[in-house]
Order: C-alpha cells, then sequence, then structure tokens
C-alpha cells in the first residue's frame, strides 16, 4: 500500500488481486457519503460512455495496514474494516491541463462532462483540481466523492430543491470548450432511463447504505437506493434549468479575460 496525501479522502495504490486501484477508504474524513457519490457517480458516467477508469469494490479485513508506522494512517484503517472503493490506477498518468493538454480533449466530449457534472451536482472540476487525468493521450475522470450535493441532507431536498440549476459550474475546468452544452444534454439525457438508475444504485453495497452515517436517515438498503434513484429521476426532468445556467456561465467566461492557472496535484 502507498498512501496518497491528497484530499480529505486520503487515498492509498493498494495492490489486490485484481492489480493496482486508488482506493478510497471508508473511514477517512470524508465517509462513507463520498465512497456512495463515487460509485453512483463513476458508474453511470461510465453508463454513458464518459471515461472514468475501472470501478471495483475493495475489502479490506482485519490485518490489513498492521505494519503501517504512520498512526493517522492506521487510525483511517482500522475504521475502513470491510467495503471501500477503488479505482484502476493509471500508470504514467498526468493531471489534465489546458494549455498542455487541451487537444486531447474535443468540444463534444467537454460538453458531455459539463453537462454531466452539472446533473450529478460535482463541484470538484476546476482549474484548481480538475481531477482529470491523461494518461497514453487518453482522458480520464476520476474523483467523484463530493458529488451530489442531496445525500448530506435528505430531510431537507424536496422537488424544488432537485430541481435547482447548479452555480458552481461557472469554475469548470472544461466550461470554455463546451460549446454544444445543449445537444450533449439531448443525447445523454435520452441515455439515462430507470433501467440505467436501477442497475447504477444497485451496484451500492448494503454495507455502505446501511453504515451507521447513512442509516438513520432510511429504514433499510431499499429505501436508501429508492431514494437515490428518485433524485436523479427528478434532476433529469429539470435538466433545461441546469443546462440554461450552464450555457449561462460559458457565455460569461466567454467574456472574461484568459487567466492561465496551474494545477496543485
Amino acid at each position: 500500500m502507498q498512501p496518497l496525501r491528497e484530499g480529505g479522502s486520503l487515498p492509498a495504490i493498494v495492490d489486490t488481486d485484481g492489480g493496482l486501484f486508488v482506493v478510497k477508504f471508508r473511514g477517512a474524513g470524508q465517509g462513507p457519503k463520498a465512497l456512495i457519490a463515487e460509485i453512483i457517480v463513476g458508474t453511470l458516467a461510465r453508463g454513458l460512455g464518459l471515461p472514468v477508469p475501472e470501478l471495483v469494490i475493495v475489502e479490506i479485513d482485519d490485518a490489513f495496514g498492521r505494519a503501517e508506522p504512520d498512526p493517522e494512517i492506521q487510525e483511517i484503517l482500522r475504521a475502513s474494516h470491510g467495503v471501500n472503493v477503488g479505482m484502476r490506477y493509471l500508470d504514467g498518468a498526468f493531471n489534465f491541463d489546458g494549455y498542455a493538454a487541451g487537444d486531447f480533449i474535443d468540444a463534444a466530449l467537454a460538453s458531455a462532462v459539463v453537462w454531466f457534472d452539472a446533473f450529478t451536482t460535482n463541484p470538484d472540476r476546476t482549474h484548481r483540481n480538475p481531477n482529470i487525468l491523461i494518461c497514453e493521450r487518453q482522458p480520464w475522470l476520476i474523483d467523484h466523492g463530493a458529488a451530489i450535493y442531496a445525500h448530506h441532507a435528505w430531510s431537507t431536498v424536496d422537488a424544488e430543491r432537485t430541481a435547482t440549476p447548479f452555480p458552481l459550474i461557472k469554475d469548470h475546468v472544461l466550461l470554455r470548450a463546451a460549446t454544444g452544452i445543449e445537444s450533449a444534454g439531448q443525447r445523454l439525457r435520452s441515455l439515462v432511463n430507470a433501467t440505467l438508475l436501477s442497475d447504477v444504485v444497485d451496484s451500492v453495497p448494503d454495507a455502505l447504505l446501511m453504515d451507521p452515517v447513512i442509516a438513520a436517515d432510511f429504514a433499510d438498503a431499499a429505501a436508501a437506493r429508492h431514494r437515490y434513484h428518485e433524485y436523479f429521476t427528478q434532476r433529469l426532468g429539470a435538466a433545461d434549468r441546469f443546462e440554461a445556467e450552464a450555457a449561462s456561465a460559458r457565455e460569461q467566461r466567454l467574456h472574461e479575460p484568459v487567466v492561465r492557472r496551474k494545477a496543485r496535484r
């Protein structure tokens, strides 16, 4: 195991029986909801044909990491026995930069990613932290644990809140390149059907949905899955609103001077 000291999730490169994966631990500061978002948003993106590395469930047993000398990491591992989430490690990958790697993402993909991040309320794809890797000249979308704002306070999320636009899309790293947000939306909306959403929410293990941090919101895992399914169905029905927000934000961005920024990680 090789810890990666990046962000609150403190992931690590873990050697599994299926190869190397970047694993996010349930016991890290962001907690189980970040792992649920990682599974749902990453699996949904893959179902829509967006480039996301392979996602897997990684089982951590009681003996794992006992020799780890760092007490902070030891504490995280002790709180992470059981189900965790891994994303295929991309050897040799580097962080996306629009100036150095902009040619690897065309307008169609940029538009689809902007639409998708507005749909899933993902604030974590900015110039400062693009969460896009380039590996063998191909872009890969990573790190979706901050998405799905709603599940941090389900009791306050009614139909109106579900349908609200996503103003943070104004900071999206691909916004300038997203010349066809509405057309991307038309294509992707046709793909997000009830079957796909059911498959996506069914991919979340019961152990995460019934974690003590989450279990108080729902009677059982089936009820939790139903709520996520309902949320995305309602949000899809309000796509015109977040598409208009994204298009407006792009128009505003085009009238701003271009500022070169450097990714921190």
